[in-house]
Order: C-alpha cells, then structure tokens, then sequence
C-alpha cells in the first residue's frame, strides 16, 4: 500500500434485522363486542410462537386475521415486508393446519398432500417428489395410497401437516393442531411437530390453550386475555417472571397469598414475616403474593444455613410421578401447596397430619397490586 492510499472507511452498520411479521394496532370487533384491543406484535424468521390463552381471548381471532379468514376493524399486517393488511387468504404465504385435520376424505393421502401443488400447476414429476419428500418427513412414506380413514388421528394431524407444508410456505399457523389427540399421541407430536419445525426453519405461530404445550415447543409465549396482550416472553421467563397476576395464574401452578409491604424487601403474611425482593412501596401497602409450589422447599432439599419454618402437611394429592401437598405454616393464615416426589412421600412417610419444615425461597416471590 502507498503512502498515500486512502486509510479503509469502517465498514457501515448492520442494519437490525426486521421482523418478519408485525402486527400493529390490530382492532376486532363484533358488533359491541370487542374481540382484540390494539395488538401490537412482532415475529422474527424462524420463530416458533405460540399463542396461549383460555378460550374466547381472542388468540384463534388474531390467527384467523393474519391468515385472512376474518377482516380487522383496524390496524395492519406485515409479512416479510409486504402489506398484506387487505390481501385475500390465497394471496397471502402461509399453510394452515386446523384442530379438525379438514383432510379430504374422498382423496389420498397423495393428493390430499399435492392438493396445493396441483392447484400451482406444478410438472406431475416434480408433485410426486415433493410429496415423497413430505411424506417421509412425516414418518408415512408408505401412506401415499391410503385414505383419510384408514390411518389414526395423529398419523391425519401428521399428513395435513405436510399438506401445509407443500408448497413450502413462509408462515406456518397452527390452530389447536393436537387438542383432538389423546394424551400420549399429543405428547409424541409436539416433539415431532418441533423438531420438524427446527428442521425446516418455518416461522410458525400456534394457536393453543394447553399451557404444557406452550411451554415445551415455543421460543415465546403471547400470554392473552380478554383482547390483550398480557405478556411475551420465552417460556422460563413467562413462567418464572410473570408480568400481570393473569400470566401468573393461567400459566403453572402458583400459591396465591394477600400481604401487606411492612418495609423495603419485607412482606407480612398473616402474622409472618417474610423477606423478599419484591416488596416495595409504603410501608402498609397491600399486595398480591404468587409463589409457585417448588419454591416451597423441603429441609431435606434446603442448604445447612437456610432457614427452615415448621409446617404441618393438611393433605397429599397423587399427580403419578409426584405429589401435591398443602401445608398450613403457624401464623401464616393462608396454606401452601408445594411440590413433593413421589419416593420423598414414600420414604418418610409423609401424609395428612405429618410435621414438615420447609423454607420459603422469598427472591421467587412475584408482588403485584391488590
């Protein structure tokens, strides 16, 4: 290089990669009825995002508007760029997989899969190698010639799967896709369902009410009552930081416990007090206490310093591999459910009436308003 050769400029910015869904300002109404209030979202590329909520919140209305089943009062919808606010469904990138499978009964497996295919007029050649690829994707590369009926309900779940999947969509959504299973088959499929999802790279959004699920497959959770957003997070953080005593509730097992701030990091339960992070504001201010039950831990669990209260057990409910138990701490006033293994109840004994000492973890504590 000379002497004079200009010094290399810094290379420009990356600009911050833009989201590949925005939902902003997004209104529904039916009638007086208001099914969504202003929701602002947005969804990376890639992302697996389920939508969780208790039935009639408004999540299945929201996927049905970014599918353009159902028209927004207001507010828009961008997809990879694009407005696709007004755009009619088949104008817009993305396979849809229902509760309900909505298999067609009176064709194959290989044309149900192709159905999407042969409507893009795509070469007959080119049909069958997609679906053969499909169709071992989904473990059935041998159900090409049956019919809808012949196969179980996950295997139908599984093949209208690929049917979406087909023409190689940019947005997968996902409408309760396992609630119609049964328990062991839904567990199996959200692996499956997943780990294909990882495999292709999809942006997906599923719809569902079963908090397991959620938990499981989601990189984020979209906690919604009533028309609104409560909450978006990853599943740990929605369940071990819930913002609003609704996320705290629906999602997990929690204690519920009325308390009064008595001084900065200092909670009083009933005639106990307890430390805690969160306790702030005036002295005397009511608060909500929630305290999920394995935050309640057993001495035998607990380090040598810790400090231990004593409790006794009211009762112990068999849930299979583990127990619930309510305890009744003296002085609290409130009892406390906590999570207890099956072996630990075993091998001590414990049952109704059993002394038990426990501690509290008080940095677990979530406060929030009466």
């Amino acid at each position: 290089m000379s002497a004079n050769a200009p010094a290399h400029s810094p290379p420009p910015p990356v600009a911050a990669r833009e989201p590949y869904l925005v939902l902003s300002g997004i209104r529904k109404t039916f009638g007086a009825f208001e099914a969504l209030k202003d929701i602002d979202l947005q969804i990376h590329q890639g992302e697996f995002v389920c939508f969780l909520g208790p039935s009639g919140c408004g999540k299945t209305t929201l996927l049905r508007i970014i599918a353009g089943l159902e028209k927004q009062t207001s507010g828009t919808i961008r997809q990879g760029g694009r407005d696709i606010s007004s755009l009619a469904p088949t104008k817009r990138d993305y396979g849809i997989v229902f509760q309900s499978y909505a298999l067609f009964p009176n064709l194959t497996v290989f044309d149900n899969v192709a159905y999407g295919l042969v409507n893009r007029r795509m070469p007959g050649r080119d049909i069958e190698a997609r679906v053969a690829e499909l169709l071992k994707l989904i473990g059935l590369p041998g159900a090409g010639p049956k019919y809808p009926n012949h196969l179980s309900g996950g295997e139908q779940q599984r093949v209208a799967l690929a049917r979406a999947l087909a023409t190689s969509p940019g947005l997968l959504l996902l409408d309760e896709p396992l609630s119609a299973l049964d328990a062991i088959v839904r567990a199996h499929l959200r692996h499956e369902v997943r780990e294909l999802q990882q495999r292709l790279g999809v942006t997906t959004i599923m719809v569902t009410h079963d908090q397991e699920e959620a938990l499981t497959m989601a990189d984020r959770i979209v906690v919604m009552n009533h028309g609104v957003i409560n909450q978006v997070g990853s599943p740990l953080t929605v369940y071990r930081e819930p913002a609003t005593p609704f996320a705290a509730h629906f999602v997990g097992k929690a204690n519920t416990l009325d308390a009064v701030v008595e001084a900065p990091g200092l909670l009083r339960i009933g005639e106990r007090a307890v430390a805690c992070v969160g306790a702030t504001g005036p002295a005397g201010r009511a608060v909500r206490l929630f305290l999920r039950p394995e935050d309640v831990v057993p001495s035998w669990m607990a380090a040598p310093t810790d400090e231990l209260v004593d409790s006794i057990i009211e009762k112990v409910d068999f849930h299979g591999s583990y127990c619930l138990a309510s305890i009744a701490i003296p002085g609290l006033g409130q009892p406390l459910t906590m999570f207890l293994t099956l072996n630990s109840v075993g091998d001590r004994g414990l049952r109704g009436g059993s002394p038990l000492q426990v501690r509290i973890l008080g940095d677990r504590i979530r406060v929030f308003g009466p």
